[in-house]
């Protein structure tokens, strides 16, 4: 078994399609708008390597909890290839103001970097 897809509600969905493009050499298919429910749109973001990624959007999505620790996912993290790759990631992420939280070592022994999306979501930058 594997992971076919996650998915990730946005309200800035054109913002986040290009986000993944540009940051993660990320493609996409043509937009998707249902005919059953009014409003839903949604693109499917391909890397290159592991599961698809399908942004959706409504007109009338709630805020996110205040608090950023809650049930449900917290987080994704995408290995992006080395330290090197990481440490190139990261500074990207910090010259477009999305770098959350510089790389370094965990403590679980993970190398990684913290970024955020057009939304505030957590992406983690990792070593392979």
């Amino acid at each position: 078994m594997n992971i076919a897809h996650v998915a990730l509600w946005t309200r800035h969905i054109e913002a986040q399609r290009t986000f993944w493009r540009d940051f993660f050499s990320a493609t996409s298919n043509e937009k998707y708008v249902s005919k059953n429910r009014a409003g839903f749109e949604s693109y499917f973001i391909s890397l290159a390597h592991g599961p698809t990624i399908e942004l959706m959007t409504l007109p009338e999505l709630a805020n996110a909890p205040a608090n950023p620790e809650f049930v449900g996912w917290a987080h994704i993290a995408i290995a992006v290839g080395n330290v090197e790759q990481v440490d190139k990631m990261a500074q990207k992420a910090h010259q477009q103001g999305r770098l959350a939280s510089p790389a370094r070592w965990t403590g679980d022994g993970f190398y990684e970097a913290v970024i955020t999306d057009p939304d505030g979501n957590r992406i983690e930058l990792v070593a392979e």
